[in-house]
């Protein structure tokens, strides 16, 4: 007999259109060629793999703080789609709630690439969201969370963490960054994104070196805290990635099927709003 196939949510994707939203000329990276990915080819990708639902984080790369793009898909998309937003340190209130007028849920704070210092200051940016009861959704590597966790759990905010914490795969689970992620677990306000392996593993998929993180995220935090998210459109990844075997990794990560429809559906569905 068949298992049922449960809906899915991908909790993490971009957006990249620059013939409809070129990107501003001082970005440090313009994403072309095969990187160009669409609202409409993000809709054909999710419908070709039974993906019902996408939470479309706003890029560094290209956009920077333009969010238009972003914005014209999440408005067009019936719901299917919501969105995470670039923002300046000092987003004020008003612009906040604009943002979470049109479907974003939170804003990204990107401290692997930008440091721990551009966010020492951002105090004040979590303190609005925590009013809005929006998502600071922050991506760290290696160590980096150990400076920036006192912020973080001092700000109040709901906490949503990239790829796995990204951490470093020689260095062990008991590394101290990724203890530090284990470990706000206790909060009941952070959730993590178990996604984009290849960011962390140093080996050609399936990534086995990541694995254990995985598992050990799963311990901590249960699927109830947990989402699945692929990545997509693998900007400047280091080899070639597909959905559809990213798919059957998180089958074989999360043998369980009540936890993987947890990770992949229940849990974004309730933490995000999405609907249908």
């Amino acid at each position: 007999m068949d298992t049922p196939v449960h809906p899915k949510i991908d909790c993490h994707v971009h957006i990249f259109d620059p013939a409809r939203f070129p990107y501003p000329q001082d970005n440090f990276y313009k994403p072309a060629g095969h990187e160009i990915a669409t609202a409409a080819q993000l809709g054909h990708t999710l419908d070709a793999h039974g993906v019902s639902h996408a939470l479309i984080v706003g890029p560094n790369s290209g956009y920077g703080f333009d969010n238009r793009c972003l914005l014209d898909a999440v408005v067009h998309s019936a719901g299917r789609f919501k969105g995470v937003a670039v923002v300046p340190l000092d987003t004020s209130l008003a612009e906040l709630q604009d943002l979470q007028a049109a479907g974003v849920v939170g804003v990204t704070l990107n401290v692997a690439l930008l440091g721990v210092d551009y966010y020492r200051d951002a105090g004040p940016l979590l303190e609005r969201l925590r009013q809005l009861d929006m998502w600071a959704q922050v991506q760290v590597q290696h160590d980096e969370l150990v400076a920036l966790k006192p912020l973080l759990v001092d700000s109040g905010a709901r906490l949503l963490f990239d790829h796995c914490g990204r951490p470093n795969s020689t260095a062990g689970v008991g590394q101290a960054g990724f203890q530090a992620l284990l470990g706000l677990a206790e909060t009941g306000r952070a959730v993590v994104k178990v996604s984009s392996l290849v960011k962390t593993s140093v080996q050609p998929f399936p990534y086995s070196d990541a694995g254990p993180f995985a598992q050990a995220l799963v311990g901590a935090y249960t699927p109830q805290s947990l989402v699945w998210a692929s990545d997509w459109p693998f900007l400047r990844a280091p080899e070639r990635i597909d959905y559809g075997p990213l798919l059957a990794l998180f089958d074989r990560l999360v043998p369980d099927a009540a936890a993987r429809q947890a990770m992949q559906w229940d849990t974004p569905r309730r933490l995000f709003g999405f609907t249908g």
